[in-house]
């Protein structure tokens, strides 16, 4: 976690992503950002990498900036890119598709307020979290 002039920054990378207690802990903490650099290969970004990073996004009604790599790399691995920026509600703000760049997004964090007022999904939760 980053403090700033703008609110807390929490911090994750590529992995990390497949564990939603992590996204959880952050927002507790504080966190209305959370920035995911990442190198998600070809074969599990397509699967995976927009819906978990739109999951984590809705799931803790926070801002997330993901920065993936992409290209072929010369060992052989490619990876998938579509870096992009998604709102507290699970929309896409900006996104690359497969090359290197700069995104452009206004993260508003009077929409996180919004989002998290009119859903206070964080004061339901009614289970323990247990790590293992």
């Amino acid at each position: 976690m980053v403090p700033t002039d703008f609110g807390a920054i929490g911090l994750s990378i590529c992995y990390d992503l497949r564990f939603p207690h992590l996204y959880c802990a952050l927002r507790s903490q504080g966190a209305n950002v959370i920035v995911v650099p990442a190198a998600f290969t070809a074969v599990t970004g397509k699967a995976h990498w927009e819906v978990l990073l739109r999951a984590r996004a809705i799931e803790n009604q926070c801002w997330i900036v993901a920065a993936n790599q992409c290209g072929t790399h010369p060992c052989g691995r490619e990876t998938w890119g579509r870096s992009m920026v998604v709102s507290p509600w699970g929309e896409i703000q900006g996104q690359l598709e497969q090359q290197a760049g700069t995104i452009t997004a206004e993260l508003n964090f009077d929409v996180v307020e919004e989002v998290r007022q009119s859903m206070p999904v964080a004061k339901h939760i009614r289970f323990e979290q247990h790590l293992h």
